[in-house]
């Protein structure tokens, strides 16, 4: 049997524990707890910026390594460790990172100023009603406007 836990931070994940299967299920639950002191360690949130990254080099580092050579006579583990490294030394070399600002760290990139401030009119408009300031039909009328040519922006 083989179970993995896969966290982003070395530490954050404790007392791993195989608990008995779910009903009738051959799968079995897993138990852990999420550490707090490994949480609050980093204040500071960092993310990879892929719209600065250079993905060609980074194709092309990974390219070059004779994975034949490389892996060759390693057992799964090791081989798994080999590949990290390069990988990991390729993103570091080829994807910057930036550092995320904690107004812009809570919304997803493709709500834009426009959205937001559609959302902001509706919430208002809403509350306008509630309190018996805005006829019901000005505000479906109000509401629904604009709302179809908003121009979203996927990253």
């Amino acid at each position: 049997m083989m179970d993995l836990v896969l966290t982003n931070k070395e530490g954050l994940v404790g007392n791993v524990k195989l608990k008995v299967s779910l009903g009738c299920s051959d799968h079995e639950m897993v138990e852990f707890k999420i550490l707090r002191a490994a949480r609050r360690a980093h204040t500071k949130l960092t993310t990879l910026d892929f719209r600065r990254a250079d993905f060609g080099l980074f194709r092309d580092l990974l390219g070059r390594i004779p994975w034949d050579k490389a892996l060759e006579g390693r057992g799964a583990q090791d081989s798994w460790l080999v590949f990290k490294g390069h990988f990991l030394q390729a993103q570091e070399r080829c994807i910057p990172t930036k550092r995320k600002s904690g107004k812009n760290a809570w919304r997803p990139a493709w709500m834009n100023k426009e959205l937001l401030n559609k959302l902001k009119h509706k919430k208002e408009a809403y509350r306008g009603r509630k309190q018996g300031q805005v006829a019901w039909e000005k505000l479906t009328s109000e509401v629904s406007l604009g709302f179809e040519h908003i121009n979203v922006q996927t990253p």
